[in-house]
């Protein structure tokens, strides 16, 4: 969606047959970069690509549901650290890494949420993509007199993603669509739509602000 506002798009990713993929479909305005970015060793990776290149959107988007067996502390304790890496960390290291780069005034830092941090029902999960929201009204806050904004997409239930690959019942999509006021689940597109707006003229005045779009799911928080 960004390649087709004319943006050229570095996308970063673990899997490289992924990443290739996602570079044909998106066409020749797309790099990619295969790093974990919860892996301090493999930010410069991202950072070398950039190059000196001023940065205008900054999009985090990485994360995951990591299950587990919690029948121990030390299975807990290994649990949370992975899922704080992956869902918080990650925004942490590349935001951090790249902060130079953004755009001054102008820039955009958007984090990817979840519905889970304001209902709960996700454990760990939960708990990290909450954490994204304090860290969105700080960087906003730190940033603001230079003229960059900062803001969290959460997402409701959305489907045709891998988020839920071997953990959804129909009973369950059937649960999670009759919560929503709009009785159907999102699309990755509808995010896109959210992403394109806080990075276009029409996000220039909104900053520290957590952007709901789950379809009426949570209200007005």
């Amino acid at each position: 969606m960004l390649a087709g506002e004319g943006y050229d798009v570095l996308i970063v990713g673990r899997r490289p047959e992924v990443l290739a993929d996602a570079v044909k479909w998106i066409g020749p305005q797309a790099t990619a970069v295969t790093a974990d970015v919860s892996d301090p060793a493999q930010i410069p990776q991202v950072v070398a690509a950039v190059s000196d290149r001023a940065l205008d959107v900054l999009v985090n988007n990485a994360g995951a549901f990591v299950s587990g067996d919690d029948s121990t502390l030390d299975q807990v304790a290994a649990r949370w650290h992975a899922t704080f890496d992956s869902n918080v960390l990650s925004a942490v290291l590349m935001t951090t890494a790249l902060l130079p780069f953004l755009r001054r005034p102008g820039g955009r830092i958007i984090l990817t949420s979840s519905i889970a941090a304001q209902r709960g029902g996700g454990g760990p999960y939960s708990a990290a993509k909450a954490a994204l929201h304090g860290y969105v009204l700080d960087l906003a806050t730190q940033l603001g007199e230079s003229g960059i904004t900062a803001n969290v997409i959460s997402p409701g239930y959305i489907t045709d993603s891998e988020f839920f690959d071997g953990r959804m019942t129909p009973e369950g999509h059937e649960r999670r669509v009759n919560q929503s006021l709009l009785k159907r689940s999102g699309t990755p597109d509808e995010i896109a739509e959210a992403v394109r707006w806080l990075a276009g003229p029409g996000g220039s005045f909104v900053t520290a602000q957590i952007i709901n779009v789950n379809g009426g799911t949570v209200l007005g928080r």
